[in-house]
């Protein structure tokens, strides 16, 4: 029982974040789709208008309008990853707490975009960072998860071993000679 209790706390993790992210980019989607016409611009900040504005697009490919037009394999990709990620999320242990916010961002960003292609067809993108593609809330989160996961692998690779639990164990009785 402790063993499984162990591991229910980074599976929260995991969904939690999962759930705030999707239900973040879906909220910033909707804003967007209710309040922009497609390829239309708004600049909330004037003073960053030559670096940063609101623009409505429709993306058919992966994130940053990658791979256009390949929407039917993007989603069957997006639900692999969504049972993989799920899944594995079981297995995490409590000390890799940063691992389950990696894969909560990743799976809350996957989810998102899924809404929107099973939903809508194309995925709505709207952040633009002048000299960078169009991109989203859930498009954010699955980059932030695997910076994070990179992050990790560069940490344990450099460490030359992966971080490990402490463990401790009951003292041996003391035994006669």
């Amino acid at each position: 029982m402790g063993k499984v209790m162990s591991r229910i706390r980074p599976t929260f993790i995991v969904i939690g974040l999962a759930l705030v992210s999707a239900g973040l980019d879906q909220f910033t989607k909707s804003l967007v789709r209710n309040s922009l016409q497609l390829g239309k611009t708004w600049v909330p900040i004037p003073a960053l208008a030559s670096v940063f504005d609101i623009t409505r697009t429709s993306n058919t490919g992966v994130a940053f309008g990658m791979f256009p037009n390949a929407g039917l394999f993007v989603t069957m990709i997006a639900f692999v990853v969504i049972v993989a990620i799920i899944y594995y999320s079981f297995t995490i242990e409590r000390e890799q707490w940063l691992i389950a916010v990696a894969l909560g961002l990743q799976l809350g960003g996957a989810i998102g975009n899924l809404t929107d292609r099973l939903r809508l067809g194309p995925v709505t993108d709207f952040f633009h960072v002048h000299n960078f593609p169009i991109f989203n809330v859930a498009d954010a989160s699955i980059s932030t998860g695997v910076a994070i996961l990179a992050l990790l692998l560069v940490f344990e690779a450099r460490s030359g071993t992966a971080p490990q639990p402490v463990e401790t164990a009951a003292p041996e009785p003391d035994t006669p000679v």
